[in-house]
């Protein structure tokens, strides 16, 4: 149901009024930067 979230998308929704929203960008962020520094 939910949309992957790509880092300019979730750095887009990080300006969003809802909080549900800014909370899924976070932890989507997070999670593609712990990705980003296991693959090096």
């Amino acid at each position: 149901m939910t949309e992957k979230l790509d880092i300019a998308s979730a750095t887009r929704k990080l300006k969003s009024p809802n909080i549900k929203t800014r909370k899924r960008a976070l932890k989507a962020l997070n999670d593609l930067s712990k990705l980003k520094s296991f693959s090096k």
